[in-house]
């Protein structure tokens, strides 16, 4: 794994180099707003998605620069989703990858506003990318439908509606899909996009991401029970506190064990029968499954 950790490294410092160059060009007034926009996408976290992206234009044969735009996009819309998660209203949390949420460090107006403005931003990204053809414009499409009412809203609404109430296998499989599986599906599908994969390839690499975006959020569900506030840097025990559905509270804990494997399993066997070399998602797919932050 440490050649795993080395490259996955690697693609985080360019997205970083990336997103400082972006910023860097980038003025807003008032200064409250400038601040409380940097504040949360500057606290960056592990770019799991940017890093993803990245990783799979390289896979297809590509340039970090080609996807450099979407990827910042990207990154800009998980940001505001997890500023305008931890809001009083939605999931009510104080900590974010170890910092105040926005809502605690600015105030819960500035907070809503601070996630429009990023949100806003990265349509305006994915706009400015549609200029260069085709199949920037697909890859732009297919990133708005997943952050949008067919994808993570549609989620997360799901999620807070269901929050407190009886919930079955088929809630939690929508909001699994749709909140966390979407983006992820987004991060390593666009570059097919841009690349103009055939429809074979698509399903191939949009079934991968899916498969790993429901381990990435079976993982998290169990680590919410076993985790570690140090290591996650958000709090620990929130879903059964505040009566959320979740894969432990649905399936119980060796059975989402189970289905935790299993989702690994069909990541692996996806990437198997793409004819790319996929060590890298194929290493990243045994991290998330091991994960324990």
């Amino acid at each position: 794994m440490a050649q795993f950790e080395e490259n996955y490294e690697k693609l985080r410092s360019q997205f970083e180099q990336i997103l400082t160059d972006y910023l860097a060009s980038f003025t807003v007034e008032p200064q409250v707003l400038s601040e409380s926009f940097r504040y949360s996408l500057e606290n960056g976290g592990k770019r799991i998605r940017p890093v993803l992206m990245l990783a799979s234009a390289q896979m297809f044969g590509g340039k970090v620069s080609d996807v450099a735009g979407l990827s910042v996009a990207l990154e800009m819309i998980h940001t505001y989703s997890l500023i305008h998660d931890d809001l009083p209203a939605m999931d009510n949390d104080d900590f974010r990858r170890g910092k105040p949420s926005s809502h605690k460090q600015f105030g819960e107006g500035q907070a809503i506003l601070a996630g429009d403005a990023l949100l806003n931003q990265a349509y305006q990204l994915l706009f400015e990318g549609c200029r260069k053809g085709r199949t920037y414009l697909n890859a732009a499409c297919f990133i708005a439908k997943n952050a949008g009412a067919d994808g993570m809203v549609a989620g997360q609404a799901a999620d807070l509606y269901y929050q407190g109430k009886e919930a079955n296998a088929d809630i939690y499989d929508f909001i699994v899909r749709n909140k966390t599986a979407k983006m992820i599906e987004s991060a390593v599908a666009a570059p097919a996009f841009v690349y103009d994969a055939d429809g074979n390839i698509l399903s191939l690499i949009t079934g991968f991401g899916k498969n790993l975006g429901i381990l990435f959020q079976l993982t998290d569900d169990m680590l919410d029970v076993s985790g570690d506030f140090e290591k996650l840097g958000k709090t620990v025990g929130k879903d059964a506190k505040e009566n959320k559905i979740s894969a432990v509270s649905v399936y119980g804990t060796e059975k989402s064990i189970e289905m935790a494997d299993r989702a690994c399993e069909q990541c692996l066997e996806m990437l198997s029968q793409l004819p790319y070399e996929c060590s890298f998602f194929e290493d990243f797919t045994r991290f998330v499954r091991n994960r324990d932050k």
